[in-house]
Formats: structure tokens, sequence, C-alpha cells
């Protein structure tokens, strides 16, 4: 009985060193991806900070210039109630005024929100939106590169909190097979045969429920 007890306490201290060197080599692994993806994730999000101040940038001169070209509009009216108004009643730029310099200036991602608040009659119709600024024509393409990057890096981050998880459940299991090599190793050295075969069975169990737990767990290589 004594002979059988230890090569159970043999085959389960080499099982368990077996399981307990692949949890730990799965837990680097994990830890691996893991700091790759925050590494994405913190590259996407620098991307981001750049491209939302491209965008910022662009926007306050977007304002500016329009700011001017309301100035120089108002300006002309109070000369000429009719200047720079075509025959449709939506402002036309004259190209010798002010107005018609600065409308010529605008950036190219500005002009169909110009052009669209132009067409609701704004300096007649107070119902109009009181700017550009607040239609939907107004898009800033820096500004939707931004929000792209930033919800790559979340997705990133969200990937390496996974991955971190997994990493800490390898852990537990590396914990659980230690244990297994604790009782087993623990279970030759005592005199009593029950003492020993209860130590043994106590590994037994622990190794089952460990690796139940690892086999459920994802594998990285």
């Amino acid at each position: 009985m004594r002979d059988r007890i230890e090569l159970v306490a043999t085959v389960l201290l080499a099982l368990a060193t077996v399981l307990t060197a692949w949890s730990a080599f799965e837990s680097t692994k994990w830890s691996g991806t893991q700091a790759t993806h925050f590494a994405r994730a913190s590259a996407l999000r620098t991307d981001s900070a750049k491209e939302a101040s491209t965008a910022n940038a662009q926007e306050v001169v977007d304002v500016d210039v329009f700011v001017s070209w309301a100035s120089a509009v108002a300006q002309e009216r109070q000369r000429d109630p009719n200047a720079s108004i075509g025959a449709d009643g939506i402002y036309q730029p004259d190209p010798a005024e002010l107005s018609g310099f600065l409308f010529e200036r605008f950036r190219d991602e500005f002009q169909p929100a110009i052009k669209a608040w132009l067409a609701m009659h704004p300096l007649e119709d107070p119902e109009a939106a009181p700017t550009p600024f607040s239609l939907p024509e107004y898009h800033l393409a820096a500004r939707q590169r931004s929000e792209k990057l930033a919800a790559g890096a979340n997705v990133e981050a969200a990937l390496a909190r996974r991955d971190n998880q997994r990493g800490d459940n390898y852990v537990l299991t590396t914990v659980l097979f230690a244990s297994v090599l604790f009782f087993a190793g623990v279970s030759t050295k005592l005199g009593s045969t029950r003492n020993r075969m209860l130590t043994v069975g106590l590994a037994v169990l622990v190794l089952i429920a460990g690796m139940s737990i690892l086999f459920t767990f994802p594998v990285q290589i």
C-alpha cells in the first residue's frame, strides 16, 4: 500500500509540475499580448490626439474667417442693403468686395456648410440656423479620423484588459498546481498510511479541479 501511495504521489508530482509550467508559460504569453494591445492603444490615442489638434486648428480658422466675412457683409449692407444679393435672394460673393474676397477663401470643407446656411436666408429669416457650424454639412475629416482612432484605441484597451484577465486566470491555476505539488510532496514524508492517503486524495482533488478550470481557458502559443 505504501508503495502504491508513493507511486500515485510521484505521478501527481509529475503532472502538477508539467501543468504548473504550462500555466506559467500561458500566463507569460497572455501578459505579452496584453502589453502589445496596450501599446497599440497608446499609439492610436496619440494619433487621435494629433488629428483632434488638427481639427481644432481648422475649426478656429473656419470661425475666424467666418466672423471676418460676416463683419464685412454687415458693413457692406449698411452701405447698400442689396450688396452681394443675387436674384434669388441668396448671397452672391462679389470679388470686388471684402466679403467676396473672404468668401472665396473659405476652406473646402467649410464650403458645403456655408452654402447650405446661406440657402436658409439667414439674413432675413430669424428661424434659420444661427451659424453654419450647427449644420450637418459642417464636418471635419480630421475630427472623424480622430474619433475613429479613439474608437480603435478603446477596442485595443478592451482586448488588453481581456488578456490581462486571462493571464491572471492562468496564475490562479499555477497556484492550484503548486498546491498539488505541496500535498503530493508532503504525503511522502508522513509516517501514517491513513494520513498519506488523505493527503494524496486531497492532492488528486485539487489537481482535478485545476485541470477542469485549465481546460476552459483559451490557449496562446
